[in-house]
């Protein structure tokens, strides 16, 4: 059987780590040719060189979302090197790092860098890349969102909560807009998973205890655990499939 994403042309953003590298090794495996943008080169170019050891094809290159002119670039770059693009996985965003607290006791610099990148950053991809699939007449859109917004210690991540909430009603808007052009809009929302920045968060061991007691399957959640979901909704087996917003957290949240 071929690989599903077999000469697909894939971006995904925020590959240097956790999930976007957990993105990026499966779709490579799946046969897609990659485009790595990450605020850091040195951590797109590893998972690039991962890629190209096991057989695969994956450029790396320096980008910040939250730039229009980066993002514009990143259109740039996919057309030079690949001469198109089906699929843009939006997963970078501003999550490692943070940690538990107040609803109240965010600074304004915190709450506007995390909307800055989590939301604007999501909806200038968009605008870059859209354009090329329109006139394609095809692509698939996928959007990382998450559980947090509808869990019970949401609040204790406020302006991450809410900039993802963001995400998901921006994928439902896109997904009307963007339609009649043949393209396909969805987002993804995990739950806590076991990622470098879930991991090193102070307060992981209690977290994910809770976590585990609220799903219904009692196990903690991995980055191996989104991938397959993401490769459904780049793949053809997803053409009919729109503004949906897909939770994968072992049922913590059922919607």
């Amino acid at each position: 059987m071929s690989p599903v994403l077999k000469d697909k042309v894939a971006i995904i953003t925020g590959a240097g780590r956790g999930l976007g590298k957990a993105f990026a090794l499966r779709f490579a495996a799946e046969g897609a040719k990659l485009l790595l943008p990450d605020i850091s080169l040195e951590r797109a170019e590893a998972t690039a060189k991962e890629i190209k050891a096991k057989g695969g094809q994956a450029a790396a290159m320096l980008a910040d979302i939250s730039s229009e002119k980066d993002t514009q670039k990143i259109a740039a770059e996919v057309q030079k090197l690949y001469g198109r693009v089906d699929i843009l996985l939006n997963n970078a965003a501003i999550y490692y790092g943070i940690e538990h607290k107040d609803w109240d006791a965010w600074s304004i610099e915190e709450w506007d860098h995390m909307f800055e990148v989590n939301v604007r950053g999501t909806w200038l991809c968009c605008k870059a890349i859209a354009p090329l699939m329109v006139k394609a007449g095809k692509g698939k859109i996928i959007n990382i969102a998450s559980d947090v917004f509808k869990v019970a210690g949401g609040f204790n991540f406020l302006p991450y909560a809410c900039s993802k909430s963001a995400v998901y009603t921006l994928t439902q808007c896109l997904a009307r807009a963007l339609g009649p052009s043949g393209i396909n809009v969805n987002s993804i929302a995990p739950g806590y998973t076991a990622t470098e920045a879930s991991l090193g968060q102070g307060s992981n061991a209690n977290t994910t205890k809770a976590t585990i007691e609220a799903q219904a399957i009692k196990r903690r959640e991995e980055p191996a655990d989104l991938p397959g979901t993401a490769v459904f909704l780049a793949s053809a087996d997803s053409d009919f499939v729109t503004g949906q917003y897909i939770v994968v957290n072992g049922g913590s949240v059922m919607v």
